[in-house]
């Protein structure tokens, strides 16, 4: 009898559902709240920004309101979607003071910035390229000189073109920006001659503007930016569930209809590299 018993309680301990586990980290921190924070860029296209309505909206935006659904599906309760503006200085603290809990935009995964934050699968690969006015010629690296160029700060754009603008001993000047805006503002004003900037937001930036032949997008790149959404250091339970959902995705090809939605009207053709990403960050279940 006590052995019957002993087996009933091992297949009731080994068929418990998922849910029924503990919660720990930001998944518990939900559940007691009821509300999950999406920290996002507000003038990143196509990746995160206000839509005409004044509301969030992107590929990134799309990817994350999909982990929320996983997370209500893993805490057994609908939760609450508070979007958090933060800049691209303030991005990274905004997740170590708990003020956000996943960050959905145009964010470059790094070694460096893995001591501060971790990152789920990739979301998306693109590289730093340069957009002027019509008008103006995009300036090649040999064609820097005198030039004024736009960049947004603390990113790695700008630390790239920085380190681009010394190996060339190109006599150009770097002009730092708080937003994307700000810079496509200063470039329309014709304050700079050029703003940098992932060639994926480049290209949102122009689509979502009043006068997108205005713009000249240069077609060259000078850097690989492999983009990944980012959440707490050391809460593996947490990006598990993101993983899972971005795995999902890409398994079922679902991320290609993503794709189109936000950027596939703009650039055509896919390039082989994003391809490339999908496959092999479709990590089996």
């Amino acid at each position: 009898m006590r052995g019957k018993l002993a087996i009933i309680l091992l297949i009731l301990f080994f068929a418990s559902p998922l849910e029924a586990q503990e919660l720990t980290g930001t998944l518990k921190q939900i559940k007691k709240s009821g509300q999950i924070r999406i920290g996002y860029r507000m003038s990143n296209p196509p990746m995160s920004f206000l839509d005409k309505e004044g509301n969030p909206a992107g590929y990134s935006i799309d990817l994350c309101n999909s982990i929320v659904t996983e997370v209500e599906n893993r805490i057994g309760a609908d939760v609450k979607v508070e979007y958090v503006p933060v800049t691209a200085e303030g991005r990274f603290k905004a997740l170590v003071d708990n003020k956000i809990d996943i960050l959905c935009g145009s964010t470059t995964k790094t070694l460096s910035r893995g001591e501060i934050v971790d990152f789920t699968q990739l979301t998306f690969v693109t590289g730093a390229s340069l957009m002027t006015l019509k008008d103006n010629k995009a300036p090649d690296s040999a064609g820097f000189a005198g030039k004024k160029i736009g960049v947004t700060k603390d990113t790695t754009t700008a630390v790239l073109l920085k380190e681009l603008i010394r190996d060339t001993s190109a006599d150009a000047k770097v002009v730092l920006f708080n937003s994307a805006k700000e810079g496509i503002d200063a470039l329309q004003k014709k304050k700079i001659d050029a703003f940098s900037s992932d060639q994926v937001v480049l290209i949102g930036i122009a689509s979502q503007s009043q006068n997108p032949r205005n713009f000249v997008i240069h077609s060259n790149v000078f850097s690989f930016e492999p983009f990944a959404l980012a959440v707490r250091r050391n809460d593996a339970d947490f990006r598990l569930v993101a993983d899972r959902v971005i795995s999902d995705l890409y398994r079922s090809k679902k991320i290609l209809e993503t794709y189109d939605k936000w950027i596939g009207a703009f650039t055509g053709q896919r390039l082989p590299i994003y391809d490339a990403m999908i496959q092999l960050n479709a990590t089996p279940e």
